[in-house]
């Protein structure tokens, strides 16, 4: 037995040898390795040469596309935005700026002052030179008018406004462009000879605007406003040439400055405290205390890096102000050229491209964000420290640009590996168990897809009148309720519609989603009816159970089609298939609207025109809802058979002529029931709204829905 394990050990050891040596053959250190695993360590080397090989031309190609990219106007615009929040993060205070040498005071011709003065605007320049006076009085260093006095006025009103200025007031003078097949013309307006040799010096207001309308570049003329002030005043300018295209600073949104009304500037002994004005340098123009929405825009009202955060403009006068400011205290940012965001594009290409090198995972995404923050960490430091505006997008979107292919690689190859782990251990597992263990956890993702969707709100009228009746009667509200809404919702679903929710008593659902609908528009005019009709027929039941105590039930019903976003909306826990849009607005609109159009569905024009040769819809009104500028039409539809091509045309050229202010269309319905009584319907509310005017040269408009 001795022997025998002896022998076994030493067999045990030689066959260990033999293994380690490469197979049974004996090790020669002089010749050629050519054994399993060099071929492993081959292998592995090719592997790494084809990642390195991916991960240069991920880089360089990552590096290519942003740095054109960074030359691209719509990029560039993303940039500018991205330049608006660095702006509103941290603004100059006005006060710190004013505490040097005593700031800058904004007269405003404001509402307040057109109440006080009682003149329509132009004002006379007599009242001018009265302000002029005034403020010189009151220890103003230089006055700017923001005002292009480039017509004569009265004689005796521009011989009192020439006699009161001097070199201490600068005059506004402006450049337009106008561009045709042709040619490009520049035309600049002077103030008045008379003015310009009284002494006053002239500034050019004028402002280049952004491609996407915004304000963020300084002027560049010699002889803008805002240097000719400074000059007017003594002082100068901290950078007397700013760089070509710097960023103006803004200091803030509107009314950021000290501002006076006009009224008040005119009398300051009595409106202002003393020495208020003293030493001030004052700019003088336009400036609603209301303030302007973006959307709507206004007369010399200008979208600023902070319109992306307040939705107001900022009147000119405020622009010329802050233009002024960062000439005199060198706020002015210059943008980074081509060669620094090339070089941040490179280092963040780099550091990606290293990054990359480990197969994909979580590190990988950490990384990527800390090299992401990092990049909007030089940003910020360039920005604040440097006034120097980096733009960050470039540099982040070329970490993505690498990483995001490498990461695909790196899954696909993963995926790859799982596929011959279900091959390998197919043999050897349960079925389910190999595909437990191969299988990715699926994930819900949020989003939606664009469609054009018909959309209908339906609101029970007078709600609140009749909760308060039933306000000792819950379960009778509740019970009242419910047994409405049970046959409006069957009307949708009748028609093929899809209830996204009810919001109390009302209903709302839409049409060509999730299943397509050619004809969504008409099915969803066909459930309006049938809500209207279910109605009568519940007031009819209601009526025979309850007699004189039964409460007469009605809905309104909007209409709207249009295209909007549908599919799974709310947060990565908890979500709905809701559908998102102006569209979806609109339509709520349109159903608050029908009350006081007088009809109990009303469609937008949109649904209309897909409706009109099946349904007849008839033109009830022109309305302007809350949320958009303009009036536009509004329809409705009669239940029963749809009304011909021939007597639509004459009913709806009836009631554009109604709308006019032109009635007496009655007789030409007389005995039609639904076209005379909507006809009438319409004419008591256009009677009852005479008093209310439309917008210039377009027809009275319903009241404004909310």
């Amino acid at each position: 037995m001795g022997e025998r394990g002896q022998a076994s050990r030493l067999r045990s050891r030689l066959l260990q040898r033999l293994r380690r040596d490469g197979g049974g053959r004996a090790a020669d250190p002089d010749r050629p390795a050519n054994r399993p695993g060099d071929a492993a360590g081959a292998v592995l080397m090719l592997r790494r040469k084809r990642r390195l090989a991916e991960t240069v031309a991920c880089v360089a190609a990552a590096i290519m596309l942003c740095l054109g990219l960074a030359e691209w106007q719509p990029f560039r615009t993303a940039e500018a935005r991205v330049y608006d929040f660095l702006a509103t993060l941290a603004p100059p205070s006005v006060a710190g700026v004013s505490a040097e040498d005593g700031g800058i005071v904004v007269v405003a011709v404001d509402e307040p002052s057109f109440a006080e003065v009682g003149l329509q605007w132009p004002w006379p320049r007599d009242l001018h030179a009265r302000l002029v006076h005034a403020l010189r009085a009151a220890g103003a260093r230089a006055i700017g008018l923001d005002f292009v006095f480039a017509e004569p006025s009265s004689e005796a009103a521009d011989r009192a406004l020439a006699s009161a200025l001097g070199p201490d007031v600068v005059l506004a003078a402006d450049e337009s462009v106008i561009e045709t097949p042709h040619m490009t013309q520049l035309i600049r307006t002077e103030p008045l000879p008379e003015f310009v040799a009284a002494g006053a010096r002239v500034g050019l207001a004028s402002v280049s605007l952004d491609p996407d309308g915004v304000l963020r570049r300084l002027p560049a003329a010699e002889d803008g406003f805002g240097r000719e002030l400074l000059l007017a005043a003594g002082a100068e300018a901290a950078s007397p040439s700013p760089p070509v295209g710097a960023l103006i600073r803004p200091m803030g949104p509107a009314r950021s400055y000290p501002t006076i009304s006009y009224y008040q500037a005119l009398d300051p002994e009595n409106f202002l405290p003393p020495g208020m004005l003293k030493d001030k340098i004052v700019v003088v123009g336009r400036s609603l205390q209301m303030a302007i929405p973006a959307e709507t825009g206004g007369a010399d009202s200008f979208a600023t890096s902070f319109t992306s955060k307040t939705g107001t403009l900022v009147p000119g006068v405020e622009i010329q102000a802050t233009i002024t400011d960062n000439l005199r205290h060198g706020l002015a940012v210059e943008r980074a050229g081509l060669p620094l965001v090339g070089l941040a594009v490179t280092a963040a290409s780099l550091l990606a491209g290293l990054a990359a090198w480990r197969p994909a995972g979580l590190t990988t995404i950490l990384l990527g964000a800390v090299f992401v923050g990092a990049v909007l960490a030089a940003s910020l430091c360039a920005f604040f420290l440097g006034q120097i505006f980096l733009p960050p997008l470039a540099p982040s979107l070329a970490v993505a640009c690498v990483l995001a292919p490498l990461a695909a690689r790196d899954i696909t190859e993963e995926r790859a590996m799982r596929r011959a782990v279900t091959r390998a251990f197919g043999h050897y597992l349960a079925p389910a168990q190999v595909e437990r263990l191969a299988r990715d956890p699926a994930a819900l993702k949020l989003g939606g897809e664009k469609r054009e969707l018909t959309i209908l709100f339906s609101d029970i009228r007078n709600f609140t009148s009749l909760a308060e009746s039933l306000k000792d009667e819950p379960e009778r509200l509740t019970h009242l309720i419910n047994r409405l809404l049970t046959p409006l919702s069957e009307a949708v679903l009748d028609q093929g519609g899809t209830i996204d929710k009810f919001i109390g008593d009302c209903i709302m659902a839409f049409w060509n989603a999730p299943l397509d609908d050619a004809d969504h528009a008409v099915h969803a005019v066909q459930a309006g009816l049938a809500m209207l009709a279910a109605v009568e027929t519940l007031n009819g039941e209601l009526a025979a159970e309850l007699g004189a105590t039964a409460p007469t039930l009605s809905v309104g019903v909007g209409i709207n089609t249009g295209t909007c976003i549908v599919g799974n909306m709310g947060s990565a826990s908890r979500f709905d298939y809701s559908v998102l849009g102006d569209a979806v607005n609109y339509a709520a609109r349109l159903e608050g609207a029908s009350k006081e159009c007088g009809v109990p569905l009303l469609i937008g024009a949109a649904t209309a025109a897909a409706v009109k040769e099946r349904l007849g819809p008839l033109l009830v009104a022109r309305i302007a809802v809350k949320g958009r500028s303009g009036v536009a039409p509004v329809y409705t539809v009669l239940s029963g058979e749809p009304v011909d091509a021939g007597r639509r045309d004459g009913f709806d050229a009836a009631v554009e002529a109604l709308l006019a202010g032109q009635p007496g269309g009655e007789a030409a319905f007389a005995g039609e029931g639904a076209l005379q009584g909507l006809y009438a319907t319409i004419a008591a509310r256009e009677a009852a709204q005479s008093g209310v005017a439309g917008p210039a040269g377009a027809a009275p408009e319903a009241k404004r829905a909310s």
